[in-house]
């Protein structure tokens, strides 16, 4: 499923796609999915990056940002659209709630607020911002597929069994 998102990059859930249906049941679950794969790849990058760029914080926030923007593009792209364009009001909601962690998240590991701050959230979307406008534009991005976790060849194994 996330190849075929990250392939196609329209920001549509795919429900289509064989077994995400079954699997997932509704949108709202699906799109809960994916949010969680996009903070849980966001956060290691950011660990990453700061082990990189001890000195750089904000740095390499932005830095983290973009490679997991440029690794999961359709995710990204989902998680854009039903923040602007929502499909319900339980959608707007766990849409404001995760895109307000994920702000706080990005000022917390930036060094530039604390997690209790009420500022974090509004100060990660500018890093945020930051870190969007500097991404190279998707025509010129070359995207390498991320490799599959242990979990995913784990499934791929059984699935084919």
């Amino acid at each position: 499923m996330i190849t075929e998102v990250d392939a196609r990059r329209d920001g549509h859930l795919p429900m289509s796609v064989t077994g995400v249906s079954e699997t997932f049941g509704d949108e709202l679950t699906l799109l809960g999915a994916l949010t969680l794969r996009w903070h849980t790849r966001l956060a290691g990058r950011i660990e990453r990056e700061l082990m990189n760029q001890p000195m750089d914080l904000e740095g390499a926030v932005i830095d983290a940002w973009q490679a997991t923007a440029e690794e999961l593009p359709g995710v990204l792209a989902i998680l854009d659209r039903h923040r602007a364009e929502p499909l319900d009001d339980a959608m707007a909601s766990a849409m404001a709630a995760s895109t307000a962690k994920e702000h706080t998240l990005l000022a917390v590991m930036a060094g530039a607020t604390s997690a209790r701050d009420e500022r974090a959230a509004r100060v990660g979307a500018q890093i945020a911002e930051r870190a969007r406008a500097a991404l190279a534009p998707a025509s010129q991005r070359v995207i390498s597929p991320a490799p599959a976790s242990f979990v995913d060849r784990l499934r791929a194994v059984l699935h084919a069994a």
